[in-house]
């Protein structure tokens, strides 16, 4: 058996393999309600095999939204509409998963193919974006967001409780929390967007208040025996990586003992001075660090769609979970074809039963 289709156990939950769909926003909400789109590409995914499959971005509040055609669990008409996406993914034998988030300063943006640019100011799509300070991204992120204040903050902390609720109410098993990418929780992190000078700025334990203490709220609303994870920015490639990396490793120790049960290593995002040395398995390295220094379980993604690749970085202990995105959507059978090229016996078991039976009994015909 190769190191890629070996199950991985993470509190009830046992994968089927180290094979996972990360989130993927599809951007065809509305008003955050998932629709037909949705209950045809997440089962279809989920039927190809990966052990689990993270339903997109979900917004925390109509605010956190990327655009507003992504998803939500802001209300209980969100959530029972999300109810038959969880089921028809754990019916296609992968774990449902849910990734939660709030976009912060990038929120209020037109959807990547209309320009994935902020929304005009008076374009009544549009809306006010937070941030912990009032620092635009910029380029084509030009929109300057509301400083947070301490109300906003709480506020916020308490639509990540009630979208956890919401999840796992929907029938989700595996709750990923979104601190990566440039979006609210990473740029309360990033010196790059948190200009603040209270206890929620500044010093790595003020910049890292907000992160532990979502954390801390969500866990507790959170089934102790489902897995709770996060997406976190541990790198930024902007000439300061030894200092963020170092920083990020501490913010890892504590959230494994708040109870983080699983980190999926990602980039920052936060500045647009970032030179990423794009490559295969680029965060492999940073993620087999992040796994050693604080013995959490890691995940990561960008580029391991090589089947060699991704068994490797799990054999080798880099990643405990790989992150397989784009190469799912080219083909939901991924995982059947990393089997093949990978030599495995009967490669046919990594799919559901009635498919299996017709591509075994009739092999070759």
């Amino acid at each position: 058996m190769t190191a890629l289709f070996q199950p991985l156990k993470l509190k009830d939950i046992t994968l089927r393999n180290r094979i996972a769909v990360p989130p993927m926003c599809q951007y065809m909400a509305t008003d955050g309600v998932v629709n037909d789109w949705h209950c045809v590409h997440y089962p279809a995914i989920a039927r190809g095999g990966a052990g689990l499959v993270i339903v997109e971005a979900t917004a925390v509040s109509p605010e956190g939204r990327i655009t507003p055609a992504c998803t939500g669990l802001w209300n209980d008409a969100q959530a029972a509409a999300m109810a038959p996406i969880a089921a028809s993914i754990k019916a296609a034998g992968a774990v449902p998963g849910i990734q939660i988030g709030h976009a912060g300063r990038k929120a209020s943006a037109n959807r990547p193919w209309e320009g994935d640019n902020h929304i005009a100011d008076g374009d009544p799509r549009g809306w006010q974006t937070i941030s912990p300070s009032a620092t635009a991204f910029g380029a084509h992120l030009p929109k300057v967001p509301k400083a947070m204040t301490l109300e906003d903050i709480t506020r916020v902390r308490e639509d990540f409780v009630a979208a956890a609720r919401r999840a796992h109410e929907a029938g989700f098993e595996w709750l990923e929390l979104h601190f990566a990418h440039g979006y609210l929780g990473q740029s309360f992190f990033s010196v790059h967007a948190n200009q603040r000078a209270d206890t929620y700025g500044g010093s790595f334990e003020n910049r890292s208040r907000f992160l532990r203490e979502t954390v801390q709220a969500v866990r507790k609303v959170w089934p102790e025996n489902l897995p709770l994870t996060a997406r976190f920015g541990v790198i930024e490639y902007d000439g300061r990586d030894e200092e963020t990396l170092a920083e990020a490793i501490e913010l890892t120790r504590r959230f494994k003992a708040e109870g983080l049960d699983l980190l999926n290593v990602s980039m920052g995002f936060s500045t647009l001075t970032a030179n990423i040395p794009w490559a295969p398995a680029l965060l492999a390295p940073v993620a087999e660090r992040v796994r050693r220094e604080t013995g959490l379980p890691v995940a990561s993604a960008w580029g391991f769609d090589h089947p060699a690749t991704a068994d490797a970085c799990v054999r080798d202990g880099q990643l405990d979970l790989v992150m397989i995105g784009r190469a799912h959507l080219a083909n939901p059978h991924w995982p059947m074809q990393a089997a093949r090229a990978l030599g495995v016996e009967r490669p046919t078991w990594v799919l559901p039963a009635p498919y299996a039976h017709w591509l075994e009994r009739y092999a070759g015909s």
